[in-house]
């Protein structure tokens, strides 16, 4: 053979060569990320072709397929009256998209996880209709609702968790929307749907729980505060400590007040770290910040999460507390103003760590992942978090959070015959704009079976008078036998 043909030769093996590998690299190695990928229409036409499996709360389901005609065999449907849309997200063929448990359950919802490879099998053998799996949520649909109810047309959120387990019971975003609007077929409707909902000036497609925007806190970062200010000494709830009526930051002229100017306790400059607690005094939490050192309140809120982003597979961005700069921005920081910014997932996360004891679950929303015949696939099991905080320091503040609504600010949360255990919060944003209110809470406090946190945006009351009503709803439709 002559060197020419020789060459030839060698340049269409290697041609050969490179095809393969293409070949191979495109259909093994890269196939999950492309079917994953949401341009690629193709997937959108299979998962549309399945029979696409449940999303259950409480026995019941929210999310369902239903036959259709065109070209998708199926049309995803949802509650209509958006109790879920946060959650549920939507399967959209219009926008080639999914979101919420809708994507981070695909591979069940729509049959092609590897824990339903046995399903699959039994459907190829049979030659039954592909189908997906279903997806059970640990919402407790009593008390979901009942957060929607109490928040009475509202903005803001709900988060309730059950603090031995973690398990999310209540996850309520408002205002909602109608799922069904983005996930129908008629791809028009759907483009209408979808601009009307980006340019509501409410913002209703933000998950206001978990995601998008974060908040100033209020004194419901006092919890936090607090546990550091214990962690780090050797207080107890009727230790004294300095509260005067307003107190300057070393280096800086500005005076912090405590909420109304009220003078704390007695009036004398001191008082105990419970009444400080009960009457939410932000001059004690400003000094007691400071004195703690911003290291150490830092590394406390890194404890219960903070810097840190995670999935309950719903994505949880990360709350911040980011170094101050001097101590005059730690103290406000210290009482939840400043620079620090929460989701109302992580202080559900605080509040439910104080609640067990110390120990801080791991928030999570599936329960269970079936079969199209509803037969148990996996179950979710409990994990822990972390332990921000001793079993002693869990015990004062459980103590000081049932004085605050036993004769504090929270005794609008009250219950006959349920003791409860909470803390208000009034986050300041500006002279032109009406604070959030907050409230967290906990019941019964001897053996709690809900910790939830309300934040109502740019509300007219605070903390005391609006959000704790709505906390008390919540806790009285999960403990009502």
């Amino acid at each position: 053979m002559n060197r020419p043909v020789r060459r030839l030769s060698l340049l269409v093996t290697l041609m050969f060569v490179a095809l393969m590998a293409a070949a191979t690299s495109i259909q093994f190695f890269q196939a999950s990320s492309l079917n994953a990928d949401s341009r690629n229409v193709r997937t959108l036409y299979r998962e549309f072709g399945t029979d696409r499996g449940p999303i259950i709360v409480s026995g019941d389901s929210i999310a369902t397929s239903e036959p259709a005609d065109g070209p998708y065999k199926y049309q995803r449907t949802y509650r209509s009256d958006g109790a879920y849309s946060n959650v549920t997200g939507f399967f959209s063929t219009s926008f080639n998209s999914m979101t919420g448990i809708e994507k981070a359950e695909n591979g069940v919802l729509g049959g092609s996880d590897s824990s339903l490879a046995g399903q699959r099998l039994q459907e190829l053998v049979t030659g039954r209709q592909p189908q997906g799996g279903g997806v059970e949520l640990t919402l407790d649909n009593d008390v979901q609702e009942a957060a929607i109810n109490a928040m009475g047309g509202r903005r803001g959120a709900v988060v309730a968790l059950e603090p031995s387990t973690g398990k999310v019971l209540a996850q309520v975003s408002l205002p909602t929307y109608d799922a069904n609007s983005i996930a129908t077929q008629d791809s028009e409707a759907a483009n209408s749907a979808w601009t009307a909902l980006n340019e509501d000036p409410e913002k209703p497609l933000v998950d206001r729980t978990s995601g998008g925007d974060q908040y100033a806190p209020g004194s419901t970062f006092k919890m936090l505060t607090a546990v550091a200010m214990l962690e780090n000494s050797d207080m107890t709830p009727d230790t004294l400590i300095d509260a005067p009526t307003s107190w300057s930051p070393p280096g800086t002229s500005h005076e912090i007040f405590n909420p109304g100017q009220i003078a704390c306790g007695d009036g004398s400059g001191e008082a105990t770290l419970r009444q400080t607690f009960t009457q939410s005094c932000n001059t004690a939490y400003a000094i007691g910040g400071v004195d703690v050192g911003s290291d150490a309140m830092i590394e406390q809120a890194e404890k219960f999460g903070f810097g840190e982003s995670f999935d309950t597979p719903l994505p949880v961005s990360a709350s911040r507390f980011p170094e101050p700069e001097n101590d005059a921005q730690l103290a406000m920081d210290s009482f939840g103003q400043q620079d620090i910014r929460v989701t109302p997932m992580q202080m559900a996360m605080i509040t439910s760590a104080i609640a067990n004891d110390g120990e801080l679950m791991t928030p999570y929303i599936v329960n269970r992942t079936l079969t199209a015949d509803l037969e148990e696939v996996s179950t979710t099991k409990p994990s822990k978090y972390s332990d921000p905080m001793s079993k002693q320091t869990a015990a004062y503040m459980q103590d000081m959070m049932v004085a605050d609504v036993e004769s504090g600010t929270g005794h609008r949360a009250a219950i006959d015959g349920v003791e409860v255990a909470g803390k208000t919060g009034t986050a300041e944003i500006n002279a032109d704009t009406l604070p959030h209110a907050w409230f967290a809470a906990f019941a019964p406090a001897d053996d709690p079976e809900i910790a939830v946190v309300v934040l109502l945006e740019n509300d007219p009351g605070d903390g005391g008078t609006s959000a704790a009503p709505v906390a008390r709803e919540i806790i009285e439709a999960k403990l009502e036998p």
